[in-house]
């Protein structure tokens, strides 16, 4: 009898695989990464990197940096939804890097993509999550969204606190190519066992996020800003939304 898909290994693409193994030396050479911590990451089983996130590169410099671990990871919807030979190469690179498209106005939408990391976790595999949700503008750390805590809480994978530092200056908001001249530097933190919160409720999601933002905080040294990290709300059901009060997935 063959094995159920949600029971099958999540496995990285062979685009994944040679991208890695090609760019990896490349980056390593042009950013003079400094890694720290390496030796904290479970070498095999579930788990969750947290990270904070200052750029677009981010998502590529934690894989990198956690190789020989294969690492899945959410990316904006955008960047599956253009036209053109360059929305087509945007699409089809991140579809066959094992990124998820997450929508990040529409709640269902990123609660759907959840559910796909969630699978991604059940078959042994990593993910790397923002907590913060989208890019800091000013440097400082925003408070945490829920989502990471509700997938460590719902699989009981350990979640691994990482500090990026760097990631800002080789490619600011805006930038359409990153800079040669600065350095890359990735802090992995203690593996955090979230259990001890309890079962998968509201509360338990708001402190062990708490908990999770804590472990980066000590990890990137960035000052605090104590407020969630909002898009300009679009549309006005967006801005309606926003007027009342609502809990943070």
């Amino acid at each position: 009898m063959s094995e159920p898909d949600e029971a099958r290994p999540h496995t990285p693409s062979w685009v994944y695989t040679i991208g890695r193994r090609a760019l990896a030396p490349l980056a390593r050479t042009l950013y003079r990464p400094r890694v720290e911590g390496k030796d904290l990451i479970p070498k095999s089983g579930p788990v969750i990197f947290a990270s904070n996130h200052l750029s677009v590169i981010d998502s590529f410099a934690i894989p990198i940096a956690a190789a020989p671990r294969a690492v899945h990871f959410l990316a904006k919807s955008e960047y599956f939804t253009g036209t053109g030979v360059k929305g087509w190469l945007s699409r089809t690179f991140f579809t066959a890097v094992g990124a998820t498209p997450v929508d990040r106005v529409v709640g269902q939408a990123a609660m759907e993509a959840l559910d796909q990391q969630k699978a991604i976790l059940e078959s042994g595999a990593a993910i790397a999550l923002h907590p913060e949700g989208t890019r800091s503008r000013d440097g400082r750390l925003y408070k945490g969204r829920t989502g990471v805590a509700f997938l460590a809480l719902e699989t009981g994978a350990p979640v691994v606190p990482i500090g990026l530092t760097g990631t800002d200056r080789v490619m600011p908001v805006g930038a359409k190519m990153p800079s040669f001249r600065e350095r890359v530097v990735v802090k992995f933190g203690e593996p955090l066992d979230l259990s001890h919160h309890g079962a998968n409720s509201g509360r338990a999601r708001r402190t062990a996020t708490d908990e999770i933002m804590a472990a980066i905080h000590e990890l990137s040294g960035q000052e605090l800003a104590g407020v969630y990290n909002e898009l300009p709300a679009q549309g006005a059901v967006e801005k309606i939304r926003r007027a009342f009060p609502h809990e943070r997935k």
